[in-house]
């Protein structure tokens, strides 16, 4: 990516993910690109994601995108990533990346399969991951997740809130709060190189973020403001798993029209395939134009 070198590690990957999650996605509409998305994207059974976390080397910093879903985490709401046992620290290394030597983790969001891997387990307690890394976390997100934020300490109506609201108080308790004084808040556009700077894309969560490259050639890191590329040809289509339907569809077409007119590679977290693509803009939807340059999941 120009002056900047891009890896990918994944850490692990799910098949037959219901098209319900798209609850505004019509039946057809999914047959209507099947062609140019199946199989790699979805099949008749379902829609697949990958797990991975981007490592880009720039301006003398490694900085990590999203960590996934990590190792020995109880995620009793989403079985099929509950108490994982994935090589993911031996692929980074194999990648020639030392946690030790990781300067910038940047966590888009706060949601459970974003954070994982900010720590592991040690000696029976939760250590950060990256033990010399500041860790970049939206404040918004921060404040609405957190022990004093509306999301844990909201009464629960119904039995369903209530399971929610002790997901939610797990993940913070195994993922953020170990960090200490490596984490780092911040709101409303953040530098962070000379190449690299962070943005708000609220919508998915109230702190939701993107990440823009520039260092030759940009790229756009875009978390989960695409689940799936039915949301590049129907931009307006929400994910269930979305805070906001409304502010998520308005977000996802600024980001996808920024790019395109920048002819920026759009890389979401959790595309397999060839991970991300640019995007060309097709009257109030987008289309792809070129896949990125890496081996196909």
């Amino acid at each position: 990516m120009g002056a900047a070198t891009l890896t990918r590690v994944v850490e692990w990957q799910v098949d037959g993910l219901p098209t319900a999650v798209f609850p505004h996605t019509p039946a057809d509409a999914w047959h209507t690109y099947a062609d140019e998305f199946s199989p790699t994207f979805w099949t008749d059974a379902g829609w697949r994601i990958a797990l991975q976390t981007w490592v880009i080397e720039v301006d003398g910093l490694t900085v990590i995108i999203d960590t996934g879903a990590g190792n020995d985490k109880s995620r009793p709401r989403m079985a099929v990533l509950s108490d994982l046992q994935t090589g993911f620290l031996a692929s980074l290394r194999s990648a020639g990346v030392d946690p030790a030597d990781v300067d910038v983790v940047v966590n888009t969001h706060l949601h459970f399969d974003h954070v994982g891997w900010n720590t592991m387990r040690a000696n029976g307690s939760w250590v950060p991951t990256f033990p010399n890394a500041r860790y970049l976390i939206p404040e918004p997100d921060y404040r609405h997740f957190g022990p004093d934020g509306p999301a844990q300490t909201t009464a629960p109506d119904t039995e369903e809130e209530a399971s929610v609201q002790q997901h939610v108080r797990t993940v913070f308790e195994d993922s953020v709060s170990p960090l200490g004084d490596q984490i780092e808040l911040w709101s409303g556009g953040h530098r962070l190189s000379e190449s690299m700077w962070l943005r708000p894309a609220p919508g998915h969560t109230q702190g939701a973020s993107v990440v823009w490259l520039d260092a030759g050639k940009t790229a756009v890191f875009v978390g989960d403001l695409t689940h799936c590329p039915v949301q590049i040809v129907r931009p307006g289509d929400p994910c269930a798993w979305d805070e906001d339907f409304h502010a998520a569809a308005v977000t996802r077409t600024r980001v996808l029209t920024e790019a395109s007119r920048r002819r920026a590679a759009v890389i979401p977290a959790h595309y397999p395939g060839h991970g991300g693509a640019t995007v060309v803009a097709r009257g109030d939807a987008f289309m792809i134009d070129d896949w990125l340059d890496l081996p196909a999941l």
